[in-house]
């Protein structure tokens, strides 16, 4: 195709899309559009490059929409009886959407030794699975990581690992095929 017959096609289509934004806001047809309304599209000629005037009642930004953010929702992990923290976002996959990201340190949360830890969804999604995994905090990227519970849907629930400092990982893997996530915690126990 030459460049001025991709010229046309692009203003035919920038026309169809104003017209379209005219009509729909109006509950018109593009039969009953006023004429004033619709957009003019000048001719590209040998001397001037081609103009598309958009209508003043129109605004440039409702022809522009911007696309949702898609993630899973937040986990927040706490004691009995303590406040709750929400864990750091890690690799995930989630409706069609996904996001690769390293080992991670984690929000940081200080409990005591043998206390039991819970964690919980901001959201109300079906958990079918999950692994809880632990590692001293700075040692790496995960490799020898070591399991420390596991269990299928609701509560995840585990002990606290020995004294010291560790990322505590909690991969969870949702039901209805939503996709699967990863979530961190510093978790400093006395």
């Amino acid at each position: 195709m030459t460049t001025d017959r991709w010229t046309r096609i692009g203003l035919v289509l920038a026309a169809a899309t104003v017209l379209m934004a005219g009509c729909s806001r109006s509950g018109a047809s593009p039969a009953d559009s006023d004429p004033a309304e619709t957009a003019a599209v000048t001719e590209p000629s040998a001397t001037a490059s081609p103009t598309i005037e958009r209508p003043s009642q129109v605004p440039s930004s409702a022809l522009v929409t911007e696309p949702p953010i898609v993630e899973p929702p937040a986990a927040a992990m706490a004691v009995e009886g303590g406040d709750s923290v929400v864990g750091q976002l890690g690799s995930f996959t989630w409706k069609n959407a996904g996001s690769d990201a390293p080992w991670l340190d984690g929000s940081p949360i200080h409990v005591g030794a043998g206390e039991r830890l819970t964690m919980t969804m901001a959201a109300q999604v079906q958990l079918s699975a999950w692994t809880v995994r632990r590692q001293p905090t700075g040692a790496g990227d995960g490799i020898g990581a070591v399991g420390i519970a596991e269990g299928s849907g609701e509560p995840v629930t585990f002990d606290a690992p020995p004294p010291g400092s560790w990322t505590v990982n909690v991969d969870v893997w949702f039901g209805e095929t939503l996709g699967s996530a990863s979530y961190f915690w510093l978790v400093e126990v006395d």
